[in-house]
């Protein structure tokens, strides 16, 4: 119903007057899921908004339609060489089935050979291990990689072995934002 007001000043944002049709309520489903909501939140937040109900049902629907444009954008042909390239794993805590797990997500950063950054690659694990961070340079060089020049990486043991067996020719180096926090666990917060 149109709120009445004496002069007609009355102008409501998020639902104009007389509109029916919110079909831009799937875009803004999908934003909130991308900003981390989970279903339940996102059901919620629309009907404490826009005043009717939608489903937990029906916002996984509509998330589940980015699927194949997720996978194809983790199938996409990459470019042959990366100068620099960074590896690192972010963990995480995730609810599943009530209990709290510990994931990591592997981030692969390149810099491109024009100087741009480039989000190659992200997959959740259980932990971040050389072994898996090998699958996933292997999946780089399947992706259509031939060489990457410098690979910067954390001092995860096991890692110098995974670089040089997925590319042979390329330098290893240790993150220096890595080397720094390492180094300031040894120094005194009064130094600090």
């Amino acid at each position: 119903e149109v709120p009445q007001d004496r002069d007609g000043s009355f102008e409501p944002k998020v639902v104009k007057k007389r509109q029916k049709d919110i079909s831009g309520i799937e875009q803004k489903i999908i934003s909130l899921y991308a900003k981390g909501m989970t279903t339940r939140q996102i059901s919620e937040t629309i009907e404490d908004i826009y005043g009717f109900e939608v489903s937990d049902g029906m916002v996984s629907d509509i998330t589940d339609r980015l699927l194949p444009q997720i996978e194809d954008w983790q199938k996409r042909p990459l470019d042959e060489v990366y100068p620099i390239v960074f590896i690192d794993a972010v963990h995480f805590s995730v609810r599943d089935n009530g209990q709290i797990r510990k994931l990591a997500a592997y981030v692969i950063l390149a810099v491109s050979m024009t100087g741009h950054k480039e989000v190659l690659s992200i997959h959740i694990g259980e932990n971040e291990s050389a072994k898996y961070w090998l699958g996933v340079l292997n999946e780089l060089k399947n992706r259509g990689v031939k060489d990457v020049l410098v690979i910067c990486a954390d001092g995860l043991t096991g890692m110098k072995e995974a670089v040089s067996a997925a590319f042979p020719q390329t330098e290893l180096q240790r993150c220096i934002v890595h080397q720094v926090r390492n180094t300031l666990k040894y120094v005194g917060e009064k130094n600090k």
